[in-house]
C-alpha cells in the first residue's frame, strides 16, 4: 500500500507525506517499519484502535490494547524512527489514551476525529469534554478535525461548528488541523460541501489562526 500510495501520488504530484498502516502488536514491526521508510515518504502509522459497546463501530479487540506491552513496545519502535502515531479511539477510551501519552512523552501522537464524539448526549458530552481538556494539557498531541459527519452521516455547520470550536480552544489553532475523511465522508457528502462548511465553522478566527488549521 505504501509502494502504491507513493507512487501514484507521485504521478499526479498531490503527496507530501504517507502514513501507514502497521500492526504494532506484531513482534516483526520493526522490520515493516523499515521496509515502510524505504518504500515511500512514511511520517507516521495509524493503527485502529477504537472499541465500543455496538459490534458495528468495533475495531479493537478490546478497549484497552493501547495499554498491552506488545502494544508499546511497537510504539517506542515509531519514536526511534521519528514516527507519530495517529490514535483513534472513542471517548470512553480517551482515558486510556491520557495514560498511554503519559507513558511515552517523547513521540508525537495526533487524535483522529477530534476524539470521535459518537454520543452526543449531555453525559457524552460533558466526557469527552473532560478527557479532550486533559489531552490537550499534553504538548505532544494535536488533533485531526475530521471524520465529524461518521455517525450522523450529515455535514453541516449546527452539527461540525460546537466540536470544532472547543476543539480549537482547548487546543489552539497551532495544535489543530484539517482532515477531510474522504473517501468515507463521500458516502454522504461530497468534498465540495464538505470543505465549505468547514470553513463556515472557521468563520469566528482569526485569518492568522485558519490557515494554522487549513495547513
Amino acid at each position: 500500500e505504501v509502494d502504491y500510495v507513493t507512487q501514484e501520488g507521485h504521478r499526479a504530484g498531490l503527496m507530501q507525506a504517507v502514513v501507514s498502516y502497521a500492526n504494532l502488536t506484531s513482534p516483526d514491526v520493526a522490520v515493516t517499519l523499515d521496509r515502510q521508510i524505504q518504500l515511500g515518504p512514511v511520517r507516521g502509522v495509524r493503527q485502529q484502535l477504537h472499541w465500543h459497546t455496538n459490534p458495528t463501530y468495533r475495531f479493537a479487540d478490546r478497549p484497552d490494547l493501547m495499554m498491552s506491552e506488545e502494544f508499546q513496545r511497537g510504539l517506542r519502535s515509531l519514536g526511534q524512527r521519528d514516527l507519530h502515531f495517529e490514535l483513534q479511539v472513542f471517548v470512553d477510551q480517551l482515558h486510556y489514551a491520557v495514560d498511554l501519552v503519559d507513558e511515552h512523552p517523547e513521540i508525537k501522537f495526533v487524535l483522529l476525529h477530534a476524539g470521535m464524539l459518537e454520543d452526543r448526549t449531555p453525559t457524552g458530552w460533558t466526557t469527552w469534554r473532560r478527557w479532550m481538556s486533559e489531552l490537550a494539557r499534553r504538548h505532544n498531541v494535536t488533533v485531526k478535525l475530521s471524520g465529524l459527519g461518521t455517525f450522523d452521516h450529515e455535514c453541516s455547520v449546527e452539527l461540525w461548528r460546537p466540536v470544532i470550536s472547543e476543539t480549537v480552544e482547548m487546543f489552539g489553532a497551532t495544535r489543530c488541523m484539517f482532515g477531510s475523511n474522504f473517501p468515507v465522508e463521500s458516502l454522504w457528502t461530497t468534498y465540495g460541501e464538505l470543505v465549505n462548511v468547514f470553513a463556515e465553522c472557521l468563520e469566528e478566527l482569526s485569518p492568522a489562526e485558519r490557515r494554522l488549521v487549513w495547513h
